[in-house]
C-alpha cells in the first residue's frame, strides 16, 4: 500500500466511524420516572377508541400518556401490559364501606372488596346517614383517614338524616323555626369541612317524615357552598307518592334549591314499575333540557339490598324509633293495621320467595324469606315480624325486583355512572365492576368496553368536581387499573357474596403499587378528598 493511498483511506475510515457514531450522540437520553406501564391498551377515561402505548408515572402524578416510541421516559420499574387493559382506578360514589375504611385493623383498612375490582376512591355518608355512627362529623372524618389511611381514596357527604336526628331525632314531625336553623348551621359545617353535599334517603324513616320544603332549606346551605345534593330517593316503587312524583320531588329539590342533583341507584323497583324506565329517562331529560344539572349512578344488579323493615314496615310504625315500634307491636289493633300494609309491600316485592334474608349469624340467613315461614309453619308476614323483633341490629335482605330491559336502558344514559351501593350480604360489595364488565359488556353487549370504562372514571370524576382524577392525563393523579380482558371476573354472586374479584393484575393508588401480579401489596396510599367550598361561604 503507497503512502498515498494511506493518505485517502484514513480520513475516509475517520468520517465513516463519526458517520456512525453522530446518531449515538444525538439520541436524547431518558428521562428517569418512577414506574413505567408499557404495551398496554390504553382507555383514558373519556376516549372511545383505546390507544397501545405507555402510562409513565412519577411520584403520585401521571408523567406520560402515549405511544410506546414517543415515551420520554425509562421507570425504575416496568410493567408490561401487553394483552391487558390500562385505565383509571374505578371511582364508586355510592358505598357503604365504613366498616373497612374506619377500621382499627389495617388490613380491613385495605378496603379490598373495592381494591380488587380494580376502584381506587368510594364515596361514603350516602343515603343521608352521614359519619359512622350517623354522625354530623366530616372533619374528624378526614383526620381519621389522614392518621389511618386506606387503602382507597375516600370521599363523603353531610347526611341529611344524621343532621336530621342529631336535631330532631326519631318522631314524625317538622321542625322549628330554631331547629331548622340549627340544620342549616351543621348543613354549613359539613359543607366547609370538606363534604362533597348533602346526602339524603327519604325512603328511610325518619328521613321519610321530612317534608320537601325542609329539604331544599338544608340543600341550599349545601348549593351555596358549590355542592351537590345526592338522594336514595323517597319512593323507587310505588309504597307512597310512585318513582315518577318522586324523581319529581327530587328535580323540584334542585330547582328549588339552585344545586345540582345526583339520583343514588336509580331504577324501578317492583311489580307495579317494571318496564317504566323510559317514563323516568323522559322525566330527568326533559329536567336536563331546561338546563338543571341532573344525573344517576346504577348498580348492575337485577336485584337491591335493604333490611325487612324499609321494605315492608310502614312507616307510621317505626315513628319515634325501635322501642316505640315494638310496643305498636304489642298492641293488637295497631298490629293488625301493621300486617295488613305489610301483605301489600310484600306484593310490591314480588312476594315472599323474591326476599333472600343475608344477616349472618342467624337462622334464617341464606334463606328467602318464604322458605324460612315454611319451616316455622307460619305466613310470611308473620316470619317478617319475628325475625325483625328479633333482629336488633336490622334484618338484611336482597330483594329480587328489577327487570333486565330496566337495567339496560338505565345503563345506557350518557348521565349514569357506575355505583355499588356496596353493602355487607349482597355481591355488590365485592363484585360490581367485573359485573357490569362480565354481563353487560362482554355477555350481552348492552355497553361497549369503553363505555364501560368511562361511566366508572372520567364520567364519575368529572360529575363530582374530583380534580385531577378519573382520567389517565399528564398531571393526574396516579390512580390506575391494569386488568385482564379475559380474566376479569366477579366471584361474588347471591349465595356466596364475600368472594374477591379476579383479574386486575395491577392496581396504582396515588402512585403506589397496591395489587402486584393479581395480588395486594399491603400498601395503603389511599387519602381524604375533600371538597373545597366556594370561596367566600366558610369562616377564614
Amino acid at each position: 500500500m503507497t503512502s498515498r493511498s494511506k493518505c485517502v483511506r484514513l480520513p475516509l475510515l475517520a468520517l465513516s466511524i463519526a458517520m456512525l457514531a453522530a446518531p449515538i450522540a444525538a439520541r436524547p437520553s431518558k428521562q428517569v420516572s418512577d414506574i413505567v406501564i408499557t404495551g398496554g391498551t390504553i382507555y383514558d377515561g373519556s376516549s372511545t377508541d383505546p390507544i397501545v402505548g405507555d402510562v409513565a408515572i412519577a411520584g403520585d402524578r401521571i408523567v406520560y400518556v402515549g405511544p410506546t416510541a414517543r415515551n420520554p421516559y425509562a421507570g425504575k420499574r416496568t410493567i408490561s401490559a401487553k394483552g391487558l387493559v390500562v385505565a383509571p382506578g374505578f371511582i364508586d360514589p355510592h358505598t357503604h364501606a365504613d366498616a373497612f375504611i374506619t377500621s382499627k385493623i389495617p388490613e380491613e383498612r385495605l378496603n379490598l372488596a373495592w381494591m380488587m375490582q380494580g376502584a381506587t376512591t368510594v364515596f361514603l355518608g350516602v343515603d343521608g346517614y352521614g359519619q359512622p355512627g350517623r354522625k354530623v362529623a366530616v372533619d374528624a372524618f378526614f383526620r381519621q383517614i389522614e392518621a389511618q389511611k386506606p387503602g382507597t381514596n375516600v370521599a363523603t357527604y353531610v347526611g341529611f338524616g344524621a343532621v336530621r336526628g342529631t336535631v330532631i331525632g326519631e318522631d314524625d314531625r317538622a321542625p322549628t323555626a330554631a331547629e331548622l336553623e340549627t340544620m342549616k348551621g351543621l348543613v354549613a359545617k359539613g359543607m366547609c369541612e370538606g363534604a362533597l353535599g348533602l346526602s339524603a334517603g327519604l325512603f328511610y324513616a325518619p328521613q321519610s317524615f321530612a317534608r320537601t320544603d325542609e329539604v331544599i332549606a338544608l340543600a341550599r346551605e349545601a348549593a351555596v357552598r358549590g355542592g351537590i345534593y345526592d338522594t336514595h330517593q323517597r319512593d323507587e316503587s310505588s309504597y307512597t307518592i310512585g318513582v315518577m312524583n318522586s324523581a319529581r320531588e327530587v328535580i323540584s329539590i334542585g330547582r328549588g334549591a339552585g344545586i345540582p342533583v345526583h339520583f343514588a341507584h336509580l331504577k324501578v323497583l317492583g311489580i307495579d314499575v317494571q318496564g317504566k324506565a323510559p317514563e323516568l329517562v323522559s322525566i330527568i331529560e326533559a329536567a336536563r333540557a331546561e338546563g338543571l344539572n341532573v344525573t344517576a349512578d346504577q348498580y348492575p344488579w337485577e336485584a337491591s339490598g335493604s333490611g325487612l323493615e324499609p321494605a315492608l314496615l310502614p312507616r307510621w310504625a317505626v315513628d319515634g324509633g325501635r322501642a316505640a315500634m315494638l310496643r305498636r307491636f304489642a298492641d293488637p289493633a295497631q298490629l293488625a293495621r301493621i300486617k295488613s300494609e305489610m301483605v301489600e309491600n310484600l306484593r310490591r316485592r314480588g312476594g315472599a320467595a323474591s326476599l333472600l334474608l343475608t344477616r349472618p349469624g342467624h337462622p334464617w340467613t341464606g334463606k328467602r324469606l318464604g322458605e324460612i315461614a315454611a319451616e316455622w309453619g307460619v305466613d310470611p308476614v308473620a316470619a317478617a315480624l319475628r325475625i325483625i323483633t328479633e333482629s336488633p341490629d336490622g334484618s338484611a335482605v336482597v330483594s329480587f325486583n328489577m327487570a333486565e330491559g330496566d337495567i339496560k336502558l338505565l345503563m345506557r344514559q350518557p348521565w349514569i355512572v357506575t355505583s355499588s351501593d356496596g353493602s355487607a350480604g349482597h355481591p355488590r360489595m365485592y363484585a360490581t365492576f367485573p359485573q357490569k364488565y362480565a354481563k353487560y359488556v362482554l355477555k350481552e353487549h348492552a355497553i361497549s368496553l369503553a363505555e364501560f370504562i368511562n361511566s366508572s372514571t372520567g364520567r364519575t370524576a368529572d360529575m363530582f368536581k374530583l380534580e385531577g382524577r378519573g382520567h389517565l392525563r399528564k398531571g393526574y393523579f396516579a390512580d390506575i387499573v391494569v386488568f385482564d380482558p379475559a380474566g376479569y371476573r366477579p366471584r361474588a354472586d347471591y349465595v356466596h357474596p364475600a368472594e374477591l374479584t379476579v383479574g386486575v393484575r395491577t392496581l396504582i393508588v396515588n402512585g403506589a403499587v397496591a395489587i402486584d401480579q393479581g395480588k395486594p401489596t399491603g400498601l395503603a396510599a389511599g387519602r381524604g378528598l375533600r371538597h373545597i367550598p366556594t370561596a367566600g361561604t366558610c369562616p377564614a
